[in-house]
């Protein structure tokens, strides 16, 4: 058990830090294009890894870390503490519920039943891309309305600036999740039930 412990929080540590330099990785070639933060990126790749092999908890703490790094190295858009927590903590440990379909991708690939795998992963995927992008709405309608066109609805300029990273992100994310299944199956396998 506590070699398992040990290798959970190895490959929490690694696969959150590789998604932060994958997130930085796309901020730059981006070229700025999102002024307020947010680029189209595979950084959630690592984080959903986590999340279907070691079920929500690998999950959040993956994105906890992605977030943390963020922060502390002073990659973010902040204008209030509350808007950091929001953007950077509650929206990249929502990538994290990704893992509530970790028993079923594991069943899935464990059978070789590579349909019903790339169905979980796309699902997952999804519910983790789409709390992502509620909790960046939330800051954006919240904190970033005076940034609205004038004549445009908070609420509109936060859903087509939030959506248009996260959108493609999503997009992107799944067909290289997917990708690697196909390539890499066994890192898949892998769920202790830690969830």
């Amino acid at each position: 058990m506590k070699k398992n412990n040990t290798l959970f929080l190895v490959e929490v540590a690694i696969f959150g830090a590789l998604a932060y330099l994958l997130d930085l990785l796309a901020g730059v070639l981006s070229l700025k294009i999102w002024a307020q933060g947010g680029s189209i990126s595979i950084a959630m790749v690592p984080v959903f890894i986590m999340a279907f092999r070691w079920g929500i908890k690998g999950g959040l703490l993956s994105g906890f870390i992605l977030g943390l790094l963020q922060i502390v190295t002073g990659q973010l858009f902040g204008v209030d503490p509350v808007q950091i927590f929001l953007d950077y903590i509650v929206a990249f440990c929502a990538l994290g519920l990704a893992g509530v379909v970790a028993n079923q991708v594991a069943a899935s690939a464990k059978k070789d039943n590579f349909k019903k795998l790339v169905l979980y992963v796309s699902i997952g995927s999804f519910i983790g891309c789409l709390l992502r992008f509620l909790a960046h709405y939330a800051a954006g309608v919240i904190y970033f309305g005076y940034l609205a066109p004038e004549g445009q609805q908070v609420w509109l300029y936060s859903l087509l600036y939030n959506g248009s990273f996260m959108l493609p992100s999503f997009v992107i994310t799944t067909i290289v999740t997917v990708l690697l299944i196909k390539t890499v199956p066994r890192i898949f396998t892998f769920n202790n039930s830690i969830a």
